[in-house]
């Protein structure tokens, strides 16, 4: 009866006014309260279907499908399956730690957003009536009590609660920016016969829809659909995002890349020492612990860690929700922010220009009477709120001119007249009302005492001040005889054209300089708008955006897949952009290898959303984008957006940083066991000693979730290349794995040597020591690049490393190091590794400067993966 779902009001779009209240069985009067109650059972509450926040067991069960999560998983039970049993606990044990610091922060973040969620609307107003006999009664209602049929009354501030049309209206516009990114208004009168629609489907101006708002004016609808009937519903339908994000691609190609060398290492282990030394299973639980040396079993700890800390920070000092912690990641991996000019460049409302005569001069009167115009309208029309334009005039105009002028009558703006117009009569001037006309400049013209060329030439004059995407209103005026009363004879010709007012959007106050710091940090902003090009232009110029060619929805249809790639990534501005065009430039952004941050708070923004890397909205956003968002901002400012892009960096530089310390020091010690299993006669370390290694530098390695990293990180976009990975994993672990070598020299042919009853346990102290001391380094000298080192003190690395060394030294000596087999060194070992460690450090620090160089060329990529 009511059409399909998600498209019962566009069934009846086409029908006559007669025809729709026949088809819903309703009339002007309203539904008898019996007959709504049966059409609410049947069609069921005015609601889309609920957001409900994940409970923090579902959300801990969610955190354990993360790929290291699994890799550790599978360690442990090897682990179990070889009786290590403290290898399996530990890492085990690591895994609930992530797994519970991930599902309590994303948790807090659910409730966070949950709190600021706000309903459509709280109550309507709706004509009801007792039995069929009765007159009907205007009374406040649940909105979700609202039905397909029922007749309800809209005003100024009013939300709309469902999809209407207007049986009657009364200087109507209506806020589509929710739906549509329309930033102006939208004048909506009642249309008999609509006939086929000529036009998109929120033009229609004889209907209203769920999620937009009354701006200025009154009307009277008819309910044609709620609930997931709504155009509103129909869009929160739409799937959700399916690929994976910048953070997802990084973690998952590190993850396999270890899953496949851990799978490898222990075959390879066990089959080169029973090749080599004869030896069976015995090495199996050494096997296992060198492919747990190989893992970053911290992984998970440091990045959760990472990641709640900065949301954490971002909420307490910015009023930024972080909803999706993975997502502060893809923030500080972001180049290029996409969003809608509405709201964000500029204030939603538009201020006056400049005020020209007829000859395209300034000219301050035009403005005089324009205020005139808009004051005594809103006194003598009993207007029940100023329209944007006439707010506009009035804040430019002296206040102090207006009082020597009595308003007589006035007659609002209309939408099919395109005009207000209101008499005035100055002080002391007996017998002579002044009638003062502003509106539609062609509306104006049509009754000015003008040629043909002088309205033609001022058409064009009207048209070059749009082009340059300005608003524009026409003012003139004509003096009659008070004997006409209180008339306003609008519809009469004769009157003088005084000039234009043209308006601009006022911008917002923080953009330029937030324009700017997102260029220092390598965000390239490019704005996707469903607004006239010229406006959109106009206001990034402004800006100091260096706009170029604007590209509008009929060049975007006419461009291939491949095509948009290229032209997306020249352009700047787009323009009269629907939703499905905003999607597409967003995907076509990412699939180009940019890492894209979309920023929306309306319905017409979710395509994108979905579509972008990171879903940004503000606050005050529509429910349903709050729902799908990635991160919450306190407000729609863009100075925000800044504070949270360098708190992804900050965190997602520390990660990074933990990621190549870890694996080419894991990397290094296992070239390092390998080498020496296949060349000693003895394990060169005891499982045991290797895992306690791992615990020890595991610790320390905690440390990065609290350091500050360089500020150059924090300048270019934080993206886990995978050559750049590999390459400096593997330059820096062949080091490390030469130190080691050098030590294994070193404990070889020293006194006290392979001739001792003791060779092993020496070997094995001192390897401890050594390892446990390159790590040490490593986290020092490879921190932060070259001037880490040069700059400010590191602060929890330097702490965490100076434990690391002194356990290093001392653990040996310990009644704990007896039972793990360790000995105290002789003095003279500590003087040989001194000196290996000396020469480990210069060569560490000549590496770091050469690549360093290499990455500071101008032809390395930066910020794009590979």
């Amino acid at each position: 009866m009511y059409g399909s779902p998600g498209g019962a009001s566009q069934d009846m779009t086409a029908l006559t006014t007669l025809q729709t209240l026949r088809r819903l069985n309703s009339g002007p009067r309203g539904l008898v309260e019996a007959e709504a109650e049966e059409r609410l059972a049947r069609s069921g509450e005015n609601t889309v279907s609920a957001w409900r926040t994940a409970s923090w067991p579902r959300l801990f069960l969610r955190s354990m499908r993360d790929p290291f999560t699994l890799v550790l998983c599978c360690l442990g039970l090897v682990s179990a399956a070889v009786a290590a049993w403290d290898t399996a606990c530990v890492i085990l044990m690591l895994v609930a730690i992530s797994c519970a610091l991930r599902a309590t922060g994303e948790h807090r973040a659910d409730r966070s957003t949950a709190a600021l969620r706000e309903l459509v609307a709280a109550t309507a107003t709706v004509l009801r009536r007792a039995d069929e006999g009765a007159q009907p009664l205007a009374r406040e209602v649940p909105v979700d009590q609202l039905v397909p049929g029922d007749v309800i009354r809209l005003g100024p501030g009013d939300l709309v609660p469902a999809d209407v049309r207007l049986l009657r209206a009364g200087g109507l516009s209506v806020h589509q920016a929710p739906l549509t990114g329309e930033s102006a208004p939208v004048a909506k009168h009642p249309v008999d016969a609509p006939g086929p629609p000529d036009r998109g489907f929120f033009e229609q101006r004889h209907l209203c829809f769920q999620g937009s708002s009354v701006a200025s004016g009154s009307g009277t609808a008819l309910v044609l659909a709620t609930g997931a009937r709504t155009r509103l519903a129909a869009v929160r339908g739409s799937p959700g995002r399916h690929e994976a994000s910048a953070f997802d691609r990084s973690v998952h190609w590190v993850a396999w890349v270890l899953i496949r060398f851990m799978l490898l290492t222990p075959p390879l282990v066990l089959m080169a020492n029973a090749a080599l030394r004869g030896r069976g299973l015995e090495t199996l639980p050494f096997a296992v612990a060198v492919a747990v040396a190989l893992s970053p079993e911290m992984l998970p700890v440091v990045v959760t860690t990472c990641l709640a800390r900065g949301a954490s920070l971002l909420a307490r000092a910015h009023g930024v929700i972080v909803k999706r912690l993975p997502a502060l990641h893809d923030l500080g991996a972001v180049d290029v922010l996409c969003l809608d000019k509405t709201g964000t460049l500029t204030q939603d409302r538009p201020v006056v220009d400049r005020a020209l005569d007829a000859q395209g001069r300034d000219d301050p009167e035009v403005l005089h009477w324009a205020a005139l115009n808009a004051w005594w309208t809103l006194q003598l029309a009993d207007l029940p709120a100023m329209d944007v334009l006439d707010e506009a005039i009035l804040e430019g105009a002296d206040e102090g001119a207006l009082s020597r002028y009595e308003g007589v009558s006035a007659l609002p703006f209309d939408p099919v007249r395109r005009l207000a117009a209101a008499v005035v009569h100055r002080h002391g001037r007996l017998g002579v009302h002044t009638l003062v006309v502003k509106g539609a400049v062609e509306d104006v013209l049509a009754r000015c005492a003008l040629d043909d060329d002088d309205r033609d030439r001022l058409l064009s004059l009207a048209a070059r001040e749009a082009d340059r995407g300005l608003r524009l209103l026409a003012v003139a005026v004509a003096e009659r005889s008070a004997g006409h009363g209180r008339r306003t004879p609008v519809d009469t010709g004769g009157l003088d054209f005084l000039g234009l007012l043209t308006f601009r959007d006022a911008l917002a106050p923080t953009a330029a300089d937030a324009l700017a710091v997102l260029s220092q940090r390598g965000v390239a902003v490019k704005v996707l708008t469903g607004d006239h090009p010229g406006t959109a232009a106009r206001a990034c110029r402004d800006l100091g955006l260096d706009v170029g060619d604007v590209l509008t929805a009929d060049h975007i249809d006419a461009l291939s897949d491949t095509e948009l790639a290229v032209q997306a990534g020249r352009t700047q501005v787009f323009a009269r952009c629907t939703p499905e065009h905003k999607a597409r430039i967003v995907t076509a952004l990412r699939g180009t290898g940019h890492t894209t941050g979309f920023l929306g708070d309306g319905v017409n923004d979710l395509l994108a959303l979905y579509a972008a890397d990171v879903a940004i909205c503000p606050r005050d956003a529509v429910d349903v984008v709050r729902e799908n968002a990635d991160v919450v901002l306190a407000d729609k400012d863009l100075t925000a957006i800044g504070w949270a892009i360098t708190a992804g960096r900050h965190s997602s530089g520390n990660m990074t940083t933990y990621l190549r310390l870890t694996l080419s020091s894991n990397l290094g010690n296992v070239i390092a066991m390998l080498t020496a299993g296949l060349l000693l006669p003895f394990l060169p370390m005891l499982p045991a000693q290797v895992l306690t290694q791992n615990l020890f530098f595991d610790a320390a390695q905690l440390a990065f979730a609290y350091d500050r990293p360089d500020n150059a990180v924090l300048h270019r976009p934080t993206v886990l290349r995978p050559r750049e990975l590999l390459c400096f994993i593997t330059r820096f672990g062949l080091l490390n794995a030469v130190a080691d070598i050098a030590t294994f020299a070193v404990l070889g042919l020293a006194p006290h040597g392979p001739l001792g009853t003791r060779d092993d346990a020496v070997f094995h102290s001192g390897w401890f020591t050594e390892n446990l001391f390159t790590q040490a380094l490593v986290m020092l000298l490879l921190r932060t690049g070259r001037r880490g080192a040069e700059g400010r003190p590191p602060g929890p690395i330097l702490g965490a490393a100076a434990a690391l060394a002194t356990i290093g030294v001392l653990l040996p000596l310990t009644p704990l190091g007896g039972t793990l087999g360790m000995t105290a060194l002789p003095p003279l070992y500590y003087l040989l590794l001194a000196a290996v460690l000396g020469l480990y450090s210069v060569g560490l620090a000549a590496a770091r400067a050469r690549y360093e160089r290499r990455r500071a060329q101008p032809d390395v990529a930066v910020g794009r993966p590979e």
